[in-house]
Protein backbone atom coordinates (compact mmCIF):
# COMPACT_ATOMS: atom_id res chain seq x y z
CA UNK A 1 0.00 0.00 0.00
CA UNK A 2 1.70 3.36 -1.00
CA UNK A 3 2.11 5.96 1.52
CA UNK A 4 -0.01 9.27 1.01
CA UNK A 5 1.32 12.60 2.56
CA UNK A 6 0.15 16.29 2.46
CA UNK A 7 3.43 17.68 0.65
CA UNK A 8 4.82 21.04 2.06
CA UNK A 9 6.40 21.36 -1.37
CA UNK A 10 3.71 20.56 -4.16
CA UNK A 11 0.67 21.91 -1.88
CA UNK A 12 -1.14 18.69 -2.18
CA UNK A 13 -1.38 15.14 -1.10
CA UNK A 14 0.84 12.84 -2.95
CA UNK A 15 2.87 9.24 -2.76
CA UNK A 16 5.22 9.86 0.44
CA UNK A 17 9.08 8.78 0.23
CA UNK A 18 9.16 4.89 0.51
CA UNK A 19 11.84 4.96 3.71
CA UNK A 20 13.60 8.02 5.55
CA UNK A 21 16.36 9.80 3.74
CA UNK A 22 17.65 12.25 6.62
CA UNK A 23 18.61 11.36 10.19
CA UNK A 24 17.09 12.78 13.04
CA UNK A 25 14.15 15.83 14.02
CA UNK A 26 14.81 16.94 10.21
CA UNK A 27 14.51 13.76 8.85
CA UNK A 28 11.27 13.10 10.37
CA UNK A 29 10.19 16.31 9.32
CA UNK A 30 10.73 15.51 5.59
CA UNK A 31 9.18 11.64 6.00
CA UNK A 32 6.03 13.13 7.40
CA UNK A 33 5.64 16.48 4.77
CA UNK A 34 7.65 15.57 1.69
CA UNK A 35 6.46 13.17 -1.14
CA UNK A 36 8.69 11.34 -3.53
CA UNK A 37 8.39 14.05 -6.20
CA UNK A 38 9.21 16.32 -4.24
CA UNK A 39 12.62 14.54 -3.07
CA UNK A 40 13.18 14.45 -6.30
CA UNK A 41 13.08 18.07 -6.88
CA UNK A 42 15.31 18.54 -4.09
CA UNK A 43 17.80 16.00 -5.44
CA UNK A 44 18.49 17.96 -8.65
CA UNK A 45 17.99 21.20 -6.66
CA UNK A 46 21.09 19.99 -4.59
CA UNK A 47 22.98 18.81 -7.02
CA UNK A 48 22.98 22.26 -8.92
CA UNK A 49 24.32 23.52 -5.41
CA UNK A 50 27.23 21.49 -5.12
CA UNK A 51 28.25 22.06 -8.77
CA UNK A 52 27.82 25.40 -8.80
CA UNK A 53 29.04 26.58 -5.43
CA UNK A 54 31.77 23.47 -5.28
CA UNK A 55 30.81 22.30 -2.32
CA UNK A 56 32.08 18.91 -0.79
CA UNK A 57 29.24 16.50 0.66
CA UNK A 58 32.01 15.45 3.25
CA UNK A 59 33.23 18.46 4.10
CA UNK A 60 31.33 19.25 7.49
CA UNK A 61 30.58 23.59 6.22
CA UNK A 62 29.50 22.29 3.03
CA UNK A 63 27.05 19.72 4.54
CA UNK A 64 25.92 22.82 6.57
CA UNK A 65 25.03 24.80 3.71
CA UNK A 66 22.87 21.38 2.29
CA UNK A 67 21.11 21.36 5.35
CA UNK A 68 20.24 25.02 5.25
CA UNK A 69 19.43 24.97 1.72
CA UNK A 70 17.20 21.20 2.05
CA UNK A 71 15.20 23.23 5.16
CA UNK A 72 14.62 26.28 2.82
CA UNK A 73 13.51 24.28 0.35
CA UNK A 74 11.21 22.35 1.94
CA UNK A 75 9.88 24.48 4.37
CA UNK A 76 11.25 28.25 4.31
CA UNK A 77 10.80 30.52 1.09
CA UNK A 78 11.48 27.46 -1.24
CA UNK A 79 15.04 27.79 -2.03
CA UNK A 80 17.09 30.00 -4.52
CA UNK A 81 19.58 28.95 -7.48
CA UNK A 82 22.72 30.35 -7.20
CA UNK A 83 22.68 33.83 -9.01
CA UNK A 84 25.61 32.61 -11.66
CA UNK A 85 23.69 29.25 -12.24
CA UNK A 86 22.36 29.19 -15.91
CA UNK A 87 20.59 25.83 -17.05
CA UNK A 88 22.05 26.31 -20.59
CA UNK A 89 25.49 27.19 -20.33
CA UNK A 90 25.69 27.50 -24.21
CA UNK A 91 23.81 30.76 -23.59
Amino acid sequence: MTRMVQCVKLGKEAEGLERPVYPGELGQKIWDHVSQEAWQLWLKHQTILINENRLSPVDPKSRAILVKEMENFFFGDGGALPEEFSPNPDK
